[in-house]
């Protein structure tokens, strides 16, 4: 008698738990398809801001080649998630970690500027991955995004006060950044410190994207070396203002409004307003490439490991 209770409560335990990875599955496939429409909106209203008989193929190759890069630059977001989902105890496979951030990812369009978030941890829900595991790694993402971020503050701090040289700005990213490692490696691990390395790269490889565009359009505003440095510094202290937002989705608005503050007599202010509409473009077009990319990779099972 007891055994067939037992086994009766085992399978209305099954039932719940199938249920539910099969809700977590509508949740995550209706945010995504969200995402997508709010990403055509998206292009729809840049596309009206831009004269598009203006521009050369020049421009259009450029415009192309970033919007490229930045999708590939999105693996090394996916790819510091996976590692932070090892550090608290589950591992997957990189290509499940990558279709499931790059799905999920899209929906960070959708007004709210969580619902990427919560996608995530539905779809991961639903590949088994322990609900409380997700959320630690994505409290970890937005911390770790966080400082990495505000590590890029001080190469803008010439744009702040002129008489600050570039040099100490630079000095003061590498002092900090060592800091966040040493303190990431004792406390968390190796893991967190791969998936802090890769968010630097990320920002560093958003920033420079944006001073592609920038030169392309306005190549006086980029005389030197410390030019690109200073506008890639702007573009993710924008980014990161962006970020912190409440609301603001994929900081649309955001980090337009502190672009212009930063650099004002820096850039010309149409060619920074245009320079900022193909910013836009471009990592909307790389957001939906790496959805296309993560969608069409052949779906596997996380690997649940809890120690």
């Amino acid at each position: 008698m007891k055994h067939e209770n037992a086994q009766s409560s085992f399978m209305r335990r099954a039932s719940v738990l199938a249920g539910l990875k099969k809700h977590m599955h509508w949740v995550g496939s209706a945010l995504a398809t969200a995402g997508i429409l709010f990403v055509a909106l998206r292009l729809r209203e840049y596309g009206g801001q831009i004269n598009f008989k203006d521009f050369g193929w020049e421009i259009w190759w450029v415009v192309g080649g970033c919007a490229l890069a930045y999708c590939i630059a999105n693996h090394l977001m996916a790819l510091a998630w996976w590692n932070l989902l090892a550090q608290f105890g589950t591992v997957t496979s990189q290509r499940w970690a990558i279709r499931t951030y790059g799905i999920s990812q899209l929906a960070k369009y959708v007004p709210g500027n969580i619902f990427h978030l919560a996608g995530r941890q539905a779809m991961g829900m639903a590949a088994g991955v322990p609900g409380w595991t997700l959320a630690k790694s994505t409290f970890w993402e937005l911390g770790l995004l966080a400082f990495a971020g505000a590590l890029f503050s001080s190469l803008v701090l010439p744009l702040l006060v002129a008489s600050l040289p570039l040099a100490l700005g630079v000095g003061a990213f590498a002092l900090a950044f060592a800091f966040i490692l040493v303190g990431l490696a004792t406390y968390l691990g190796s893991a967190a410190v791969r998936a802090f390395g890769l968010y630097v790269v990320f920002l560093a490889i958003s920033g420079t994207l944006f001073v592609c565009l920038i030169e392309t359009i306005f190549p006086s505003a980029v005389a030197s070396s410390s030019s690109w440095i200073v506008l890639c510094g702007a573009y993710v202290v924008a980014w990161l203002i962006g970020l912190v937002t409440p609301g603001a989705p994929a900081g649309v608005g955001v980090r337009e409004l502190v672009l212009v503050f930063l650099l004002q007599g820096l850039v010309g202010e149409s060619e920074l307003v245009l320079t900022i509409i193909l910013g836009r473009v471009v990592t909307v077009v790389g957001d939906l490439l790496f959805f296309v990319l993560s969608s069409v990779q052949k779906k596997r099972q996380a690997i649940a490991v809890t120690p």
